[in-house]
């Protein structure tokens, strides 16, 4: 509080943020530029010859990939209408798991063709409707041209077709079979038929450095990055019987404050013999049981530990809780709370448990094969260094996601840019047949797709235009609409010859996706921003 020359009092107060604020016209414009930026990003790592992306994290870490939605997670966003590409990718990939690319770059060329209609004039919502109407249509025509696939344990090499397809534009590429064959055997190995559904958390993937990308193994078992705990324990045990425990090896201990005085020799020879007793029980009550393998959550001391070695006991320990539930589902365990609940019928069971070491630096891993419930398996990924192992995991996450798609649903299209601009033809020869404005929204949607074919073709070092043409004039007049762009053998050519093929459903999600992102752009013609206190 101040006084003037008066004496009167008066406050001063601190001067408020100025607001900022766009409308209108301007502002849809400043949407759809951030998210052109966006899907400019991504157009070049398009498709099996695009290019890859080198991220690098304000700690240090380095990540180079041409995967969609990693490359858009990984970058400090701050543009509002960007974040929601951002998050188009991300759906997508929790929905689908591929096409993370092609979600942003066919919604950034929608953005693309609606910036033009709206210089022209057209309302924002007749733009959204338009798309709307084009985007069921093409939907709807990629329903019709999709072929069926029976999913089965007989059709495996049809499965591995399309994981190969998927895989062909990753890092993988030049050991693309092998790494289909994993993802098609790992998918089907916890696929229940019965209700056409895939659990994905049954299916581990880990990572070891060192080694060739061809080493990686598909084990239909539990791998764990842990060695027994006593160094004289046996290192293959076979026929074995797993204790799961989450209690530890160790005394009970007040859960309140305490002190202990020890005023003897006499009387610290009672509170050992007292510990040691405790220690000999928990044993004893393990090996009454019928186990003779010891999985604990926690640590346990030397004691404990030699313990169990003169009894013949294998243990491990410091397993974390998600190993623990996989173990106990793949062995049919039930995980132990406490020694007084031990009993035989609590016990997994699994035909052998070994240890595997790897390199010079002889790093030990255990693995629990040959389990009585076979539904949980494990992916071991090998590669030169982490950077290389991560890129592999997401590769093989991308083809797991696509067969369990191809599990849930069995329609596919075939790959190249072909369902693209099959749904070009079909957009325009509907739009010709509508009367009011959004016949313009309809054409753009159709000029939106045909990025997708034309990208691939110039990321391979093709023609765009030429390329899009003859593909065009090809489908209308073969009325073929697998014609597509094979990148590697830089020409059009039938895509189920080639064997590039699709999921029905991944595909179609990708049109919804984006149309949906594009139709919540457009709508926004108001942005106030509150500037920062003074």
């Amino acid at each position: 509080m101040m006084f003037d020359e008066y004496g009167r009092p008066f406050i001063i107060l601190r001067a408020g943020p100025e607001k900022e604020r766009v409308r209108g016209l301007e502002a849809q414009k400043q949407h759809i530029m951030a998210a052109k930026a966006i899907a400019n990003i991504l157009k070049t790592s398009l498709g099996p010859k695009g290019m890859d992306k080198i991220l690098v994290s304000p700690d240090g870490d380095v990540t180079i990939t041409n995967d969609g939605a990693t490359i858009l997670a990984e970058m400090d966003v701050e543009n509002e209408v960007a974040k929601l590409m951002v998050q188009l990718s991300q759906s997508q990939d929790n929905e689908i798991g591929d096409g993370t690319t092609g979600v942003v770059v066919l919604a950034g060329a929608l953005l693309a063709q609606a910036e033009s209609l709206l210089e022209k004039g057209i309302h924002p919502i007749r733009v959204s409707d338009g798309f709307e109407m084009a985007c069921q249509i093409a939907v709807d025509h990629l329903k019709e041209i999709s072929e069926r696939i029976e999913v089965d344990e007989n059709n495996k090499e049809f499965l591995k077709k399309i994981a190969a397809s998927c895989l062909s534009s990753k890092i993988v590429s030049r050991c693309v079979d092998t790494m289909a064959s994993i993802a098609v055997e790992s998918v089907l190995a916890v696929a229940d038929m019965e209700r056409r559904d895939v659990n994905l958390d049954l299916i581990k993937v880990s990572g070891k450095t060192g080694g060739r990308m061809e080493d990686t193994q598909l084990i239909r078992g539990i791998l764990l990055d842990k060695d027994m705990s006593h160094p004289q324990m046996p290192k293959d045990v076979k026929d074995a019987k797993l204790c799961i425990l989450t209690c530890p090896f160790e005394p009970p201990k007040p859960k309140t404050k305490h002190s202990l005085s020890v005023t003897s020799a006499e009387r610290y020879q009672e509170l050992h013999a007292t510990e040691q007793k405790f220690f000999a029980d928990m044993v004893q009550k393990v090996k009454d049981s019928g186990a003779n393998i010891v999985i604990c959550q926690w640590g346990f001391d030397d004691e404990a530990n030699h313990l169990l070695y003169q009894n013949g006991l294998n243990a491990v320990r410091w397993v974390g809780g998600v190993e623990m539930e996989l173990i106990a589902i793949a062995t049919g365990g039930r995980i132990v709370p406490r020694f007084e609940e031990i009993s035989a019928d609590k016990l997994g069971s699994a035909g052998v448990v070994r240890e595997v070491k790897f390199g010079t630096l002889k790093d030990n891993m255990m693995v629990i094969e040959d389990c009585a419930n076979t539904r949980a398996v494990t992916i071991l990924v090998r590669g030169g260094n982490k950077m290389i192992i991560e890129e592999i995991k997401r590769s093989i996450h991308d083809a797991i996601c696509v067969i369990r798609n191809m599990v849930r649903d069995g329609g596919i299209v075939y790959g190249g840019g072909a369902p693209e601009v099959a749904c070009v033809l079909k957009v325009n020869e509907a739009a010709d047949k509508v009367s009011t404005r959004e016949q313009y929204a309809m054409r753009a949607f159709a000029d939106a797709l045909e990025t997708i074919p034309m990208t691939l073709a110039a990321n391979c070092g093709m023609q765009p235009l030429e390329t899009l043409q003859e593909i065009k004039t090809r489908q209308s007049q073969e009325k073929n609409s697998r014609i597509g762009v094979d990148c590697n053998l830089m020409k059009t050519v039938d895509m189920k010859e080639r064997n590039v093929l699709e999921t029905l459903v991944g595909k179609q999600q990708q049109f919804l996706l984006a149309t949906q992102v594009v139709k919540m752009i457009l709508k926004i013609d108001d942005v106030i921003k509150q500037g920062a206190a003074g």
